[in-house]
């Protein structure tokens, strides 16, 4: 059924019964059925929505003969068949769909070059009325804006009204063009901007590409035109699904004036946010109902497990699967789950109960090899049981027999957590330890760069001090004294040093490795070893380590042979175990693994500039794949003055499960506070060791794709050398054949892992979802945080494989299907130019249009390789919370706190008219934190917190804030450490003033509105979806 690597949408082979659309074309780029399937990780372009037009279906056929929307680097050229939908003809086929560098100084006038793929439709938006929307068939309602209150369960829920955008009263002609209208007017020289950065030279703008369709370029331009549909937006059309035509070279002339969409009209996520916390914050979410939509991951709740998995655990981009691949196809919203298996648990919740079978170990079906959980059905007086996966009729062993009530379930059901619960563990025996043994408790090495520049910025004596205390903190089982973990320490530059601290020595021992191309361990006995018993060695090494290579002035390292001289270490001590790195520089001594520079700009915008996300050599890749087989999990701290190829060295901390930090330009005394966070956190936190995860699914449907810190052998075992309480896998599913409406969709996680202290154990969670043979209650069902999360690791998968441009335009191509799909069956019918949003999806066009923004998928020049590399990889294995926050950063109002009051202040849109001279605002996004200081911010609030006189006084420079014993002070470090207590990464405080030159890095943020560098404002996009929507349904 499905093909291998497919991600964002179904490729489709035939047209669906009753859509009307002409047989499409295979979406994956290769053409027809006998061609071999894209590699692993490549995006597919959206499939047929089945839009008729109304009041007649299009004839069965091929799609109208006509130019098809591909540029030169479209699919045309590369010998692809045309894609499904016709467009106008590309005018100069140059230019990626989002301007990569389109500066502030480039006119907002319409483009010429690029023709309107569609007849003029009524009405421009002027009036976007937002009703709560849903599935209703209703008549919409033309109410204040605001998504239904959440319906109380397991009473159904009525059904919402659709999100209506109404249509304007007037309609305007299409701006003048190459093929409408008269020539175009000579660019207007060079502007310089606000920030000081020279506008584009004159002669560059004939190659700049435009933005995307309604975007303006940067501040101080003439508004956008709300929407007017049937005219040209300023800018290119979005062509479907080829390249932009023209650029902003050949200008034609201003438009006439128009009434801007007022964004308060328009879907708000913080409106979304607060409406949640207003029906769900604090209450406790039962599970005990299939398919019902959790909370939102924003919304405080205490969730009470009842059968099925905590939304902690587990979250769907949908929670009613639709019952056919057809509807699948017609609706293409994708089905996944994000599976966070060893998520943190608050304490009022309760944690994980632990079976324990002894040697027979867990029950399990015979034939599909699920493990015992509330979906197994027990017949025949409780002999036998029949599996909710596969509906195999499976003997009840002797030992966990029990006699079956009057409603046929066990008397002691609620006394078993497998049978009531949705998550639990089961102790493994022998049958699941490698070599039929029990494991050894893991180890942790320490790896220690000692290369001339980190000895002399003392980042080495940092790293040693702390060694010293967090080595106090390392993880241990609760019943346990101290911890079983063994530590060991090994320091490089272009050489290995290994170091003996077995106890009974009075001074530490050196042995060096010199041959680094075959590396060795040069001792067993001494180098693992007991921290407690060890504790005066160990210490006297790091108070020798910085003073021993303070002469050295070694600048080459090496990377790869630190990483073999570890997994041969934890090899050779037969237990798995975790590597810390500590690294700053690009490894080009000459070794396995050795790097060169290939930072080169460029190859931005160009077909190649997918190998700047590619590792330099496999020499990474294969030795990722001998730690994953030994349980060796890789963490890495970089210290990058420059370029180190985060690329390569980032892949084998993705693939074995361990996380990468990177401090750029690290500064002891500004960031060491950063660092010493993460470096404790990352010790403490929970973490399981030399896991195998397996997803299964009942009949009907299976798991076919898998994003996150993950390696794959097969199609089916997800091997992680370690997996901890931070790390998200995002799993896809794909119909094999129907879905039941009565027996719903089962999906069971089920993740072996070696705990801490040694023990082999597995962790099961199940999930019951509903099916439905309606497409509203699909539509229903979904969660667009999930959605995100999907489509952020589907698109930055893909990047390895394919151009930017492409990949961005199947992003914005699905979000229009999706809501098309949705337009055409599921809502009342009504006027053409209003745009209608599912409740469940309203936000959608936001959150898409952040992640299209985002530098990984549209290159910003003042952002480097290594940064768009690192945030791709973080992205990789993020849950739904962190990718939410991460795209949507969460921005407050700081001066209108309440300091008698221990409320968090209500956030505000991600917009600089949001934002107001005379306040203060704190911004985070899970990586970043800013205080942005308005420019007549009140002499009191700038007192209370940083204890100078006036907002001139404050520096900018410091990255804490000062400890000033008053309200105000208090209040926002309390907000902060509010906001940082629940995020993987130590968030570095930057402190900007408005007006001023960082100010810059901070509007970057600013995600609702234009990029610097292209990327449209929501606004804009919104109305570019509108448009998209509008084609596909004409």
């Amino acid at each position: 059924m499905s093909q291998q690597g497919y991600v964002a949408t179904p490729p489709y082979s035939q047209s669906q019964s009753g859509m009307g659309l002409p047989p499409p074309h295979y979406g994956h780029y290769g053409g027809d059925p006998s061609h071999a399937g894209p590699p692993p990780g490549v995006m597919k372009p959206a499939g047929p929505l089945g839009a008729a037009a109304a009041g007649g279906m299009l004839p069965q056929g091929p799609p109208p003969p006509g130019p098809h929307q591909f540029g030169q680097n479209g699919a045309h050229a590369q010998g692809h068949p045309p894609q499904r939908f016709p467009g106008p003809p590309p005018v100069n086929s140059v230019a990626p769909s989002y301007s990569p560098h389109a500066s502030a100084a480039q006119s907002a006038y319409p483009n010429p070059a690029s023709t309107s793929s569609v007849s003029q439709l009524g009405g421009q938006l002027n009036a976007m009325r937002v009703s709560t929307g849903g599935s209703g068939m209703a008549p919409s309602g033309q109410g204040p804006p605001g998504p239904l209150s959440a319906p109380s369960f397991p009473d159904p829920p009525r059904p919402p009204q659709p999100a209506i955008l109404q249509p304007g009263s007037q309609v305007l002609p299409p701006p003048p063009t190459a093929l409408n209208g008269p020539g175009a007017p000579p660019l207007p020289p060079p502007a310089h901007r606000q920030d000081g950065f020279p506008g584009p030279a004159l002669q560059n703008a004939q190659f700049q590409p435009p933005p995307l369709p309604g975007q303006s370029l940067g501040t101080g331009y003439a508004p956008q035109p709300a929407a007017n549909y049937g005219a040209q937006m300023p800018g290119a059309q979005l062509s479907y699904p080829g390249g932009f035509p023209g650029g902003p070279a050949q200008m034609a002339g201003p438009p006439p004036p128009q009434k801007k969409l007022d964004p308060d009209s328009i879907p708000s996520p913080i409106q979304v946010i607060e409406n949640d916390r207003a029906t769900r914050g604090g209450q406790v979410y039962v599970t005990s109902t299939r398919g019902q939509v959790p909370p939102l991951v924003t919304t405080d709740c205490v969730v009470q497990d009842q059968g099925n998995a905590s939304p902690r655990y587990i979250r769907c981009t949908t929670y009613c699967f639709p019952c056919t691949s057809d509807m699948a196809k017609q609706a293409q919203i994708p089905l996944a789950a994000v599976i966070t298996p060893f998520a943190t648990i608050p304490s009022n919740e309760t944690p994980l109960y632990l079976v324990n079978h002894g040697e027979t170990g867990p029950v399990r079906c015979n034939r599909c090899k699920a493990y015992m959980c509330p979906f197994m059905q027990f017949m025949e007086g409780g002999r036998r049981y029949q599996c909710g996966f596969c509906s195999c009729v499976n003997d009840v062993p002797p030992f966990y027999f029990q006699h079956l009530d009057h409603v046929g379930r066990r008397l002691d059901h609620y006394e078993k957590p497998e049978l009531s619960l949705g998550s639990y563990e089961y102790v493994a025996t022998l049958d699941y330890c490698r070599k039929n043994k029990p494991p050894n408790p893991p180890a942790f090495i320490f790896m220690i760069d000692v290369s001339y520049s980190n000895i002399k910025n003392g980042l080495v004596k940092l790293i040693c001090e702390e060694l010293k205390t967090v080595l106090e903190k390392l993880p241990k089982e609760e019943q346990q004294e101290s911890s079983a973990i063994r530590v060991g320490f090994i320091t490089y530059n272009k050489v290995l040093h290994f170091f003996n601290v077995k106890s009974n020595l009075a001074q530490p021992q050196m042995m060096v490795v010199t041959d680094v191309g075959e590396v060795f361990v040069p001792l067993l006995d001494g180098f693992l070893v007991n921290y407690q018993e060890s504790q005066s060695v160990i210490h006297n090494l790091l108070d020798q380590i910085p003073e021993m290579f303070a002469d050295s002035n070694e600048n080459e390292t090496v990377f790869a042979p630190v990483i073999q001289a570890g997994m041969e270490a934890l090899k050779a001590a037969d237990c798995p175990g975790k590597l810390f790195i500590f690294h700053s520089s690009l490894p080009t001594a000459e070794a396995p693994g050795k790097l060169k520079n290939r930072d080169d700009k460029k190859l931005l915008n160009t077909d190649k500039e997918k190998t700047l996300f590619q590792p330099q050599t496999n020499v990474y890749e294969s030795l990722a794949k001998d730690c994953v087989a030994h349980g060796c999990c890789v963490t890495l701290f970089l210290f990058p003055s420059q370029y180190v190829d985060v690329a390569s060295l980032g892949l084998v901390p993705q693939l074995t499960g361990g996380t990468l930090y990177k401090y750029n330009n690290f500064q002891i005394h500004l960031d060491s506070q950063q660092f010493l966070n993460d470096l404790r956190n990352d010790i403490e936190k929970q973490i399981g060791f030399d896991a195998i995860m397996r997803v299964r699914t009942s009949t009907g449907f299976r798991a076919t794709d898998f994003f996150g810190g993950i390696f794959m052998n097969n199609t089916t075992d997800v091997e992680m050398a370690a997996i901890d309480c931070e790390k998200a896998v995002t799993v896809e599913f794909k119909h094999d054949d129907k879905l039941g409406e009565d027996s719903g969709a089962l999906i069971q996680c089920a993740v072996l892992y070696t705990t801490i202290s040694g023990q082999r154990r597995l962790r099961i969670h199940n999930l019951a979802l509903n099916c439905s043979s309606q497409l509203a209650d699909l539509y229903k069902s979904c969660e667009t945080d999930a959605l995100v999360n999907f489509f952020a690791k589907s698109a930055f998968k893909a990047v390895l494989h394919q151009p930017l441009k492409v990949i961005r335009e199947i992003l914005v191509n699905q979000t229009a299907h999706m809501l098309a799909c949705y337009r055409k069956n599921c809502a009342s019918p009504s006027a053409a130019s209003q745009l209608i949003l599912p409740d469940s999806m309203k936000v959608l066009p936001v959150y898409v249009n952040c992640l299209l923004k985002n530098c990984v998928l549209l290159s910003r020049p003042e952002v480097s390789t290594d940064e768009r590399a690192y945030q791709r990889q973080l992205v990789m294995t993020m849950g739904v919370a962190d990718s939410q926050l991460f795209f949507y950063p969460l921005l407050l109002p700081i001066h209108t706190v309440d300091v008698s009051s221990t409320a968090m202040p209500a956030a505000v849109r991600c917009s600089e008219s949001r934002l107001s001279e005379e306040g203060l605002f704190l911004l985070a996004d899970g990586l970043h934190m800013f205080l942005w200081l308005g420019a007549s911010s009140p002499a009191e609030l700038i007192q209370g917190i940083f204890n100078v006189p006036s907002l001139a006084h404050v520096n900018t420079e410091i990255t804490s804030l000062p400890e000033v014993g008053n309200p105000y002070s208090q209040t926002l470090r309390t907000i902060m450490s509010i906001i940082q207590q629940k995020r993987p990464y130590s968030m570095k405080l930057v402190i900007v003033k408005q007006r001023e030159q960082p100010e810059m890095v901070f509007r970057q943020f600013l995600v609702e509105d234009k990029g610097l560098h292209g990327g449209s404002s929501y606004v804009d996009f919104l109305c570019c979806v509108h448009k998209e929507i509008c084609q596909l349904l004409n």
